[in-house]
Parts: C-alpha cells; sequence; structure tokens
C-alpha cells in the first residue's frame, strides 16, 4: 500500500510505502482519527519498520493507493 502526502507550505510530497499485511479501510480510519484533531500526529510505519509521524496540521492532503510492481524510471516513466 502506497501512501502519499502533501505538506503545508511545501512543494514536496512525503511517499510512505507501506507493508502487505496493512487493510486499506482500518488505514483510512487510522488516518481519519489522526487528521481530526489539528493537534494529533499521523503516525505511519513503513515495510522496513521505520516510523514517520506528519503533525496533522500540516497535512494538506492524503492520497492512498496500492503499490504498483512495475514501477519505472527515467525519461520512458509516466
Amino acid at each position: 500500500m502506497d501512501v502519499r502526502i502533501g505538506i503545508i507550505q511545501t512543494a514536496k510530497e512525503l511517499d510512505v510505502e507501506l507493508g502487505a499485511d496493512v487493510g486499506r479501510e482500518q488505514l483510512l480510519a487510522d488516518i481519519e482519527g489522526a487528521l481530526s484533531s489539528p493537534e494529533g500526529v499521523l503516525w505511519l510505519t513503513d515495510k522496513r519498520g521505520r516510523r514517520v509521524g506528519v503533525p496533522s496540521a500540516k497535512v494538506a492532503w492524503v492520497e492512498v493507493g496500492e503499490t504498483s510492481d512495475d514501477r519505472r524510471v527515467g525519461f520512458g516513466a509516466p
């Protein structure tokens, strides 16, 4: 599962690749719960076990998608 997070006042976005055992509905519920409070922190654990925390007041948008195995790099990438 891939999660992309847009940060307020930053042109870059944060990409986190989660493990295969993460359920989409549970992930969405966790994100919604963390973002419901401006003092909250959105915590995600990537597939290598590293924890990433983003203050919910700084989150502009969140995109949740399935992990794609056909990642291409270079000039031919879409």
